[in-house]
């Protein structure tokens, strides 16, 4: 005890009385003062930049001028002098809203150190130049859009001979063929440059501006060949307060227009007008510089993503007050292009990607936006002459137009869902009213809603629900309950709460709904594990079925199972079915189900120790391998979903082919067309198509490789070709069956036509809803292989005769050698 009182310096409690001793020594206190911390002025200057515009309550002006003067200071520093530049590009190619204010810090360096504003030019320019040789036309758009931005200390013409010669690639690949796609997308981008060359500080550049646009009209006013497939609302334009119109003629429209206003272009920011010039230190006018060279290939390539034609889509189009800037507006189209550029740039972090659409006021001119948050009932109250545009409404409309963009959205469908999802967590007073009335108006929509689309907004609407406790106001749709399923509306409302039930379980989403939902959702689906059919002495085979699932779970031999199998098989025989492995399949396809029911992992399992029996039914029976899938929908015949995931892996795995699987869907089980209104059916058509034209677009990525040997090239062209046949072959599968329907030739359609005139009409509307959804994929698909081949020949062709001069300069050189020896 003694020693331990003695260790902790005879205190009770073991403490020191150090508060004592330190207020006895406040005076004479010897403890070092820490050092000072000086942040390095390259860190400084890249936190500076990265937030630069981000904050309402900071002045921007004096942000861009603290950081021009920094980055002025310490331009010696070579850390500064290597990522500076480093930095503004990076900023450009991935925040794109923050363009203008990176600009506008150049433009203030330019006063007192121009040489690194010509350093930033030259890094500028060669990174173009590198995008443009390799097809990066996003990247490109924006980089010519800073360029824009500069004008003003750009020599000469600056920009607009850069855009004179794309001009001319976009009209050559015009010529070469009307449905080219990435012309259009070359105009565009010519189009979206011309605002904010207007909105610079340079001046006197409207002739070249008119002259641009008296080009693209040509272009930009002729409709593609493709432009009707990405409809939205096909046909219904009128009826939805909205008329479908191409991004590239409504974006031409609105230029002209803006031309006759003298180029107001009142939402652009232009913080250049406000930074100090007239400092004793300081030029009255600033440098200017050469623009370095810009190189537009004479064979430019498509990149990754295809070049489509798109169609403008908002989700506000028939509100009584504007909530978002009219299609008469060029805003409309300024703010979305810096939206979208945004969102698809950021896809690598949702959080900074939503932080971004919160603060979107930050990034335009003073006005062009209400107060966040404002309800949406007082924006009647809003003086006249005044904005009501809801910067939410402008970003949440800008995520739905890439959700729910034809023919193909640019990122996994599951982003969007996310950035909706973060942003409405950070600030749901102003996000969720948004969704809500987003959510009213597609849905209102949905007869006339694009197929494709409606399964899209299914997909959000259910994945966000289940974020948010599964609530929503389900009381506004309940006289939609009663309706037919084949009405689109009731078939919406059945997928949805399918989907929802995959998301979570048939009881808690039981509770969320009002009682005329109820009926929706069977006891039937509250069983986690469905029952085994054949433990029913009353179902055929059920003896040798239990005895299948019972050597399945002890892992038996095949050998053993095999005996059981024949002797389903010799029972049917005798019955006189047709196709004795019909039965048989349907035993040891149900064993395999129920023992995998408990989860994904075990039924991957199962099939795999079954791999090989499987796969050898398909070539003794095309009858039997469709047996394999009617028992998976069978068995989970409450929960759709779960079975139309095997069938997925079951493809997966080969056991089941593309063409098995369309012909069970649109062939055996179509029922005059009501198979076509049940989500899960599309879900697994759709998903079959996308692995066979993913394959071919991945073999013509391959094919087109550059520098690969003759005998590659030609193993490739000869895979390709017989992969594509098998695509059309399926396509033109898939839409036999559908013209069947749309037409209402389809069996039993006819001896039910004098029974329900109006329910055979809604099926054929299904079929042709449909139709066009893969008729729209074929083309697509065919566009983009033809595309893809003619640049890359033209490329071929390029590098056969550029290897020629080599050769013949080679050739001559060594000529040239030999007479001098």
């Amino acid at each position: 005890m003694a020693d331990h009182a003695q260790r902790n310096g005879g205190n009770r409690g073991g403490y020191n009385n150090r508060k004592r001793r330190f207020r006895e020594d406040d005076e004479t206190d010897r403890r070092s003062s820490r050092r000072a911390y000086q942040e390095p002025a390259h860190l400084k200057v890249r936190k500076q930049l990265l937030s630069v515009a981000e904050s309402p309550f900071k002045k921007t002006d004096e942000e861009i001028q603290t950081i021009a003067e920094t980055v002025a200071e310490h331009s010696e520093d070579d850390e500064i002098r290597s990522n500076f530049p480093d930095l503004v590009l990076q900023i450009v190619v991935e925040q794109a809203l923050k363009i203008p204010f990176v600009a506008a810090v150049i433009l203030a360096l330019n006063h007192s150190r121009p040489d690194l504003a010509q350093e930033v030019l030259a890094r500028v320019t060669t990174t173009l130049n590198e995008h443009f040789r390799t097809g990066a036309w996003r990247e490109v758009k924006l980089l010519l859009r800073f360029l824009a931005c500069l004008q003003g200390i750009l020599k000469a013409e600056g920009v607009f001979p850069v855009l004179e010669e794309l001009f001319s690639r976009s009209a050559d690949l015009q010529a070469a063929s009307i449905d080219d796609s990435l012309g259009l997308a070359i105009v565009k981008i010519i189009l979206l440059t011309i605002p904010y060359l207007m909105a610079s500080s340079a001046s006197g550049f409207e002739a070249h501006a008119g002259n641009l646009l008296e080009k693209t009209d040509i272009i930009a006013s002729a409709p593609h060949a493709l432009e009707a497939l990405v409809d939205p609302y096909p046909g219904s334009g009128d009826d939805l307060g909205q008329e479908s119109q191409s991004i590239i003629s409504l974006l031409q429209k609105q230029l002209v227009a803006e031309a006759a206003q003298s180029w107001e272009l009142v939402c652009l920011p232009r913080p250049w007008r406000t930074l100090p010039v007239n400092d004793e230190d300081k030029p009255a006018t600033p440098t200017k510089h050469t623009l370095p060279s810009i190189i537009v290939p004479s064979s430019v390539l498509p990149g990754v993503r295809p070049q489509l034609p798109e169609v403008y889509f908002s989700v506000y189009a028939d509100q009584d007050v504007e909530t978002v800037p009219p299609t008469s507006n060029i805003a409309s189209l300024i703010l979305r292009d810096s939206l979208v550029d945004t969102i698809n740039s950021l896809d690598y972090n949702r959080n900074a990607t939503a932080k971004f659409l919160i603060d979107l006021d930050c990034y335009f001119a003073p006005e062009t936006f209400v107060k966040r948050a404002t309800p949406f009932d007082r924006l009647k109250d809003i003086e006249a002459g005044k904005s009501t545009w809801k910067p939410e409404d402008v970003a949440v409309d800008a995520v739905f137009s890439q959700l729910l963009q034809l023919p193909n959205a640019e990122h996994k469908l599951v982003y969007y869902h996310a950035v909706l999802t973060e942003s409405c967590k950070i600030a749901p007073a102003a996000i969720a009213p948004c969704l809500g009335r987003a959510i009213r108006y597609l849905y209102r929509s949905v007869d006339a809603m694009d197929l494709e689309l409606e399964y899209r907004f299914m997909d959000w609407f259910t994945h966000h629900l289940s974020n948010f406790g599964f609530t929503w106001k389900w009381t506004e749709w309940v006289d939609d309950v009663e309706l037919s399923l084949a009405k689109p509306k009731k078939a919406f409302i059945v997928g949805a709460l399918e989907k929802e039930i995959r998301l979570s379980f048939a009881q808690r989403i039981r509770g969320t709904l009002p009682e005329p939902y109820q009926a929706l959702i069977t006891e039937a689906k509250d069983k986690d594990i469905p029952d085994f059919k054949y433990d029913s002495d009353h179902t055929p085979y059920a003896p040798q079925a239990r005895e299948i699932l019972r050597l399945l779970r002890a892992k038996a031999p095949d050998s053993e199972i095999g005996t059981q199998l024949a002797s389903i098989e010799a029972e049917a025989l005798s019955l006189g079915v047709e196709d004795p492995l019909i039965p048989s399949t349907d035993a040891y396809m149900t064993a395999i189900c129920f023992i995998g029911s408990k989860s994904l992992s075990h039924v991957l399992s199962c099939i795999e120790r079954c791999k090989e029996r499987l796969l050898a039914l398909g070539p003794r029976s095309e009858a039997a391998r469709r047996q394999i899938i009617t028992s998976v929908m069978q068995y989970w015949a409450e929960k759709p979903g779960v079975g139309v995931n095997v069938v997925d892996k079951l493809l997966n795995y080969t056991i089941l082919t593309p063409i098995s699987v369309i012909n069970w869907a649109l062939t055996d089980n179509i029922c005059r067309g009501m198979i076509l209104t049940h989500a899960h059916i599309y879900e697994m058509v759709a998903s079959t198509m996308h692995k066979v034209t993913n394959r071919v677009r991945q073999i013509v990525i391959a094919r087109n490789q550059p520098a690969l040997p003759a005998e590659q090239v030609a193993i490739l062209e000869e895979t390709l070709e017989r992969e594509r046949m098998h695509m059309k072959d399926l396509f033109a599968t898939v839409q036999d069956a559908l013209i069947g329907v749309s037409s209402g030739t389809v069996d039993e359609m006819p001896e039910s036509r004098n029974q329900d005139t109006e329910g055979e009409t809604l099926l054929r509307g299904w079929g042709d809803r449909w139709l066009r959804v893969f008729r729209r994929k074929m083309a697509v698909e065919e566009s983009w292989i033809g595309e893809m081949m003619t640049i890359y020949e033209a490329m071929d062709v390029e590098v056969e005769a550029t290897a020629k001069v080599s050769n013949g300069d080679r050739a001559q050189g060594k000529d040239v050698d030999n007479g001098t020896s």
